[in-house]
């Protein structure tokens, strides 16, 4: 399939490729799989130095759905509304409020709770940076 690839020159020297779409799309299939590779590595040594920790589908696919972040992490940590807001030194009914989407959290509260539930600030964000 490489004799189908097509240098086009300027000023003696390559300056453009031109293949075919199958040779594109493999090309790019690959780049992307090497791409995913390279995160799962990146992961485990994450998870393997102890910097990060796996998290299991059930709490990926709520998180996903929208549900709220707080409850979901507190819920996964094992702690109830009481032990949260004693870690994070708020109130129950500020957590409350915050989990049940009453009020939002400022940067502030949000820190003490991702402490609290020892997880990243983004975590908690209701827009991560993707």
């Amino acid at each position: 399939m490489s004799r189908d690839v097509q240098f086009i020159e300027r000023e003696g020297r390559p300056e453009y490729v031109v293949l075919p779409i199958a040779l594109y799309r493999d090309l790019l299939r690959r780049a992307e799989e090497a791409e995913e590779l390279r995160w799962y590595r990146e992961g485990m040594a994450a998870i393997a130095a102890g910097e990060d920790e796996p998290v299991p589908e059930e709490v990926v696919r709520r998180l996903l759905g929208g549900e709220n972040a707080v409850r979901v992490w507190r819920e996964h940590r094992g702690m109830t509304q009481a032990e949260l807001a004693a870690r994070s030194g708020l109130s129950s009914s500020y957590v409350s409020q915050i989990e049940a989407g009453r009020r939002r959290g400022s940067l502030k509260v949000l820190r003490r709770l991702a402490r609290a539930l020892a997880v990243d600030l983004e975590d908690l964000a209701d827009d991560p940076v993707a």
